[in-house]
C-alpha cells in the first residue's frame, strides 16, 4: 500500500513540476514590450500598435506598403514567446495623380481669345505658345469680366499689361 502512495505523491509531484515548467513562458506583458521594442526600431513601421493575449499578436495601423505590412509581421513573429501574429494592418493607398492641365491649342486659342476681346474696345491680345498677352486700354469695371472668359478658355498663361482706367 505504502508503495502505490508513494507512486502517486510521485506522479502527482511529477504533473505539478510539469505543470509549473510549461507555465513559466514568457508573460504577455513581456511579449508585449519585446513586440512593441521590435516595432519602434524599424521607422517604417511608426503608427503601428499591437496588442497580446496569450501569445497572439494582434498589429493595427497603417503601413505605407505591402512591403512595410510584411516586414512589421515578420519582426514581430520572431519575438520570444509570439505563438501567432494576426495582422490586421491597412496599406495606405497610393497618393492621387493630378490631372493633366488642358491648355488650348493655339489655333482655336487665338479665335476664342478674338472672340472674347472683341466687346472691349481698346484691348488688343496676341497669343503665343499658350500664353494670351493683352495690351491697351481698359475700364476697372470689365477687367473681372474680360479675365474670367479669358480663364476659361484654358491658355497656359494670361500676361496682363492692360491700363485700368
Amino acid at each position: 500500500m505504502k508503495k502505490n502512495s508513494c507512486r502517486a505523491v510521485m506522479l502527482l509531484l511529477f504533473f505539478i513540476v510539469a505543470f509549473f515548467i510549461s507555465s513559466c513562458g514568457p508573460k504577455d506583458s513581456k511579449i508585449q514590450a519585446d513586440v512593441e521594442t521590435a516595432i519602434r526600431s524599424n521607422p517604417s513601421t511608426n503608427g503601428i500598435a499591437a496588442n497580446v493575449e496569450k501569445g497572439v499578436v494582434t498589429l493595427s495601423g497603417e503601413c505605407k506598403d505591402e512591403a512595410s505590412k510584411s516586414a512589421v509581421e515578420s519582426e514581430v513573429a520572431k519575438v520570444k514567446g509570439v505563438k501567432q501574429v494576426v495582422n490586421n494592418c491597412t496599406v495606405m493607398p497610393p497618393p492621387a495623380q493630378p490631372a493633366p492641365v488642358t491648355i488650348a491649342q493655339d489655333e482655336t486659342l487665338i479665335r476664342n481669345v478674338n472672340d472674347a476681346v472683341k466687346d472691349y474696345p481698346g484691348v488688343t491680345a496676341s497669343v503665343k505658345d499658350g500664353v494670351v498677352t493683352l495690351t491697351g486700354n481698359i475700364k476697372r469695371s470689365n477687367l473681372q469680366k474680360l479675365m474670367m472668359s479669358l480663364q476659361s478658355l484654358k491658355p497656359k498663361k494670361i500676361d496682363n499689361q492692360l491700363t485700368i482706367q
